[in-house]
């Protein structure tokens, strides 16, 4: 069943989406060759932690980490580990978190010193569709107009979209209906109304879009060992627009 928020909750939710964004920008500043994702991961664990929030995902489903840190071929749920981040490396960091019952859900990739143009190129992409999802999150247009704008795009510059892993609802719980696909046709689907939250992640492919799961369980990689980028928002459907509520601007 899709839930529909009050202004309260929105705006509980949007308190916890500036602390998401806060956080993100600080990332921004430790990704540099030589770095762990471990160590990112215990620096948004603690600073969360100083600003009265909590990492919702740490112990969904027995998930044990405050972020996913998914480095190149990954495409999604990375655990993050002791190995150095590399010169070229990109690097997708994900956390949910929980600000006084507010959610907020946000993923960037980073680059690792510098990348080569091909990976600048799949980064840009990747961002570009999420944007150009949130464009079509209008009320009264349907869940296919988000994904069909952004797989058009995504491909029209030679890279594949992730079909396995979606957007969704979200607040109160993480995971929530509707499932937000990043593929699909116009006019196809639920309609958009004013109060829906919900989150829009594409995760875009440099080769296949085909997945498969590491032994965790939890890490999916590409098939081709090609590499991935993601960018998510969370963002609530208005009668004015979307309103980003994890916006780093």
């Amino acid at each position: 069943m899709i839930t529909l928020k009050s202004e309260r909750e929105i705006n509980q939710m949007s308190e916890a989406g500036k602390l998401l964004a806060a956080c993100h920008k600080e990332i921004a500043k430790l990704i540099q060759p030589g770095i762990t994702t471990m160590e990112i991961d215990q620096f948004v664990e603690n600073f969360l932690m100083k600003n009265g929030a909590t990492p919702e995902q740490k112990g969904y489903k027995g998930y044990p980490y405050a972020t996913c840190a998914s480095i190149n071929d990954e495409i999604c749920h990375g655990f993050p580990r002791k190995t150095p981040l590399k010169e070229g490396d990109i690097v997708t960091i994900d956390m949910v978190i929980n600000l006084n019952g507010g959610l907020a859900d946000s993923a960037w990739t980073y680059a690792v010193g510098n990348v080569s143009d091909q990976m600048k190129k799949l980064m840009n992409v990747t961002k570009t569709s999420l944007y150009k999802g949130i464009e079509q999150a209008l009320v009264g247009n349907r869940l296919g107009d988000i994904g069909h704008a952004i797989q058009t795009y995504a491909e029209s510059e030679g890279f594949s979209v992730v079909r396995d892993f979606t957007g969704h609802g979200i607040g109160p719980t993480i995971h929530e209906a509707p499932q937000i696909p990043h593929f699909g046709s116009p006019g196809r689907g639920p309609r958009l109304k004013e109060g829906m939250v919900i989150t829009i992640e594409p995760m875009i492919n440099e080769g296949t879009w085909f997945s498969q799961m590491d032994d965790n369980g939890w890490t999916a990689r590409t098939v081709d060992g090609k590499w991935s980028a993601q960018y998510e928002h969370t963002l609530a459907i208005t009668k004015t627009g979307p309103k980003l509520l994890t916006s780093q601007e």
